[in-house]
C-alpha cells in the first residue's frame, strides 16, 4: 500500500509540473481521496481497537503475570501500525493539497 501511494502522488505531481492534468485526472484524484480516507478511517479504528485492547492486558497484568505476554505483543504490534497510520494520514493530507493545487493551475 505504502509503494502504491508514493508511486500514485509521484504520478500526480508530475502531471502538474508538465500541466497535463485534465478532468479525468481531476476525477480519479477526487476518486483516490475518497478510497484513501476511507483506508485512513479504517487503520484509524483498528489502531484505537489495538490500543484499548492493549492497555486492557496492561490493567489486568497487575492482577497475574500472564497478561502481560499478550500486552507486549500488543505493544509491538502498535509500534509498527502507528507508523503505518501516520503515513496514510499524511498522504491523504498531502493528496488535499495536490487537489488544491490542481485546481489553482487550471
Amino acid at each position: 500500500m505504502k509503494k502504491y501511494i508514493i508511486n500514485y502522488l509521484k504520478e500526480v505531481e508530475e502531471k502538474l509540473d508538465r500541466g497535463a492534468f485534465g478532468k479525468s485526472e481531476f476525477q480519479i484524484l477526487k476518486d483516490k481521496i475518497a478510497y484513501f480516507s476511507h483506508e485512513r478511517l479504517i487503520h484509524l479504528l483498528v489502531t484505537l481497537f489495538y490500543a484499548i485492547f492493549t492497555l486492557s492486558f496492561l490493567v489486568l497484568g497487575m492482577l497475574s503475570y500472564l497478561f502481560l505476554i499478550p500486552f507486549v505483543i500488543g505493544l509491538i504490534f502498535l509500534m509498527f501500525y502507528i507508523p503505518h497510520y501516520f503515513f496514510l494520514e499524511n498522504a491523504v493530507q498531502y493528496m488535499y493539497k495536490l487537489y488544491d493545487e490542481a485546481l489553482n493551475k487550471k
